[in-house]
């Protein structure tokens, strides 16, 4: 007997990766040697140290039982020194920070902890998907903010309407930026406090490529700014700076209502993070300063690689990244998105993400995700070339 999904469920928009799983499916089963530069999983391996801290940490019994909900003592200590360290910002490691499966379960989970039915959610367009989605399942009003180019992708504050901002319960924002790269500014983000202590809103920082920035640049932790930590949480993850997306963990840090209320959520849904991984997350946030340059130095010479060989083929209408490993480029000719990653799988091989797979906001664009190496970018550019784009 058949059954149907709940109105919630339904309500959803299609989640865009798994249509193009399915072109990318059906073009290897015609033989096509496919070049994926679709979604953002690193290709290089977890480093060691964090591997042998999991072996030994798996071998202990004291490992094998059920986490504490918010995470062990000493992980919550590691996360405060991260920040410490990397961010200038002091944490409260009992109150302010807490352990997650992975920055994507914080997103999902934080609307069901503070929104009611009604209430507004802003959200960036183009976008991580599950901004959206989560406010749905909340009963949330997800309302878009778009990222343009001329506002070098940050959303337009003073374009959102008074009635708008008045109903806002929630603000979602994203930098350094999933899709378009782009790097948020101290002024934008003493904006957002301003504006957020105006209205009564929180603001939820997804900090997920917070540490992937190039040369003598540095990201901004939304922690470091002066009044911040009064109005928001930042949803880090461990994925895309130690190479660890299969592993499922990150941490959560901010205000301590907040994060408890987060908590409280997760107690009801999951029961924490494998001992074990936590153990393995302290050993890689402690050798921070040995790990992650030799991993960040990977993206910056794929960036410099696919940047040089597109722009020889004409395309001109993107910004080399500053910081994570993508790179936002504008579509040439007519093409809508999906059109553009249409012809890119079929005629050359390539797997990319359609704008449009990040909102509406994001039509006329694509993303390479710079996760494989500089012989196959390489490899990519003399396609394109062949196949005349």
């Amino acid at each position: 007997m058949p059954f149907s999904v709940s109105n919630r469920l339904s309500a959803l928009p299609p989640y865009p990766f798994v249509e193009l799983d399915r072109m990318k499916r059906e073009a290897m089963e015609r033989g096509v040697d496919i070049i994926n530069l679709g979604i953002g999983d690193p290709d290089q391996p977890t480093p060691d140290i964090i591997i042998d801290a999991l072996t030994e940490a798996a071998h202990n019994p004291a490992n094998h039982q059920y986490p504490l909900g918010s995470g062990l003592t000493d992980f919550r200590r590691e996360v405060a020194d991260y920040y410490e360290r990397q961010h200038a910002v002091s944490l409260n490691a009992d109150k302010e920070a807490g352990a997650l499966i992975g920055s994507k379960e914080g997103i999902a989970h934080l609307p069901l902890a503070f929104i009611n039915p009604g209430d507004v959610v802003l959200f960036p367009d183009p976008g991580y998907p599950v901004y959206q989605s989560a406010t749905l399942f909340a009963g949330g009003i997800p309302v878009a903010m778009p990222l343009l180019k001329e506002n070098d992708f940050l959303p337009d504050l003073d374009a959102i309407p008074q009635d708008v901002l008045q109903r806002t319960r929630l603000m979602f924002l994203n930098y350094p930026n999933n899709p378009t790269a782009a790097l948020a500014t101290m002024e934008f983000f003493e904006k957002v406090v301003r504006m957020a202590k105006q209205y009564g809103f929180i603001v939820a920082h997804d900090a997920a490529y917070l540490d992937i920035v190039f040369g003598a640049k540095k990201a901004l932790s939304f922690l470091s700014v002066p009044g911040a930590s009064d109005v928001g949480i930042e949803l880090h993850s461990l994925s895309k700076t130690f190479n660890m997306t299969g592993w499922r963990i990150g941490f959560a840090a901010g205000h301590p209502d907040l994060v408890s209320g987060l908590m409280a959520v997760k107690a009801n849904i999951d029961s924490g993070v494998f001992n074990a991984v936590q153990r393995a997350s302290i050993a890689a946030l402690r050798n921070y300063d040995k790990l992650f340059p030799s991993i960040v130095s990977v993206y910056e010479g794929r960036v410099k690689v696919l940047a040089e060989g597109i722009r020889s083929l004409g395309w001109t209408d993107f910004t080399t990244p500053q910081a994570t490993f993508y790179v936002w480029v504008r579509n040439r000719g007519n093409r809508s998105s999906l059109e553009m990653t249409r012809t890119l799988i079929e005629e050359c091989g390539i797997v990319t993400t359609p704008g449009t797979a990040f909102g509406p906001s994001g039509e006329g664009y694509f993303r390479i995700a710079l996760t494989t190496n500089e012989d196959r970018l390489r490899e990519a550019c003399k396609r394109m070339e062949n196949a005349g784009l």
